[in-house]
């Protein structure tokens, strides 16, 4: 009588994991579920979405310094950005609806990770002067805005090529629904907050 094979499972490659995204899973989420008596894992706050804009008011008379910003962003995140168009017309600033204005990006996962993995242990202590992100920038539901001055303290930059140095917006998006939960959330992954 012959005998059945047996196939065995396809083993599970290891797959390397962020160190941020391992620090969240290990220490940040059941310190959060002890410090707020939550009755479910499920109501742990977490981080869902970082967005990264750009605005270059500049790009009305020069389309190169949309460009520009669009490789510049590009290289920061790792994933091509979304240009953004003006939504209505302002005659004040020589503005039409539809032109272009500026570009954004919207990390998830695993890039979002290693993006703030490298804006908290890389760029922002490359700030001159820099005494720590402000504390009251939370929006009331849980989010986070962070702006930047000038896109240099990012490592990818090379410092010769930048032809204007132009600052940008970074949202990180919580799953929190308080600002104290997204405050403690932020505080122990390492946001570097001001004391």
């Amino acid at each position: 009588m012959a005998e059945k094979k047996v196939k065995e499972a396809p083993k599970a490659e290891k797959v390397a994991m962020n160190r941020l995204k391992a620090k969240y899973l290990n220490e940040v989420k059941p310190a959060l579920f002890e410090e707020f008596k939550y009755k479910s894992v499920m109501q742990v706050p977490a981080l869902a979405k970082v967005v990264i804009n750009i605005g270059v008011g500049d790009a009305l008379s020069d389309s190169k310094r949309l460009e520009a910003a669009v490789n510049e962003l590009t290289l920061i995140s790792g994933q091509k950005p979304v240009i953004t168009k003006a939504k209505k017309s302002i005659a004040a600033f020589k503005l039409r609806e539809g032109q272009e204005i500026g570009c954004k990006v919207t990390l998830r996962g695993n890039r979002m990770y290693e993006f703030l993995d490298k804006l908290l242990s890389i760029s922002l202590p490359r700030v001159r002067d820099f005494r720590g992100v402000s504390r009251n920038a939370f929006d009331g539901r849980g989010n986070y805005t962070l702006g930047i001055k000038e896109q240099l303290i990012f490592p990818e930059i090379e410092y010769d090529k930048v032809v204007k140095v132009r600052g940008m917006d970074i949202v990180v998006v919580t799953t929190a629904n308080t600002d104290k939960e997204a405050y403690a959330l932020l505080e122990k992954l390492g946001m570097p907050f001001q004391k």
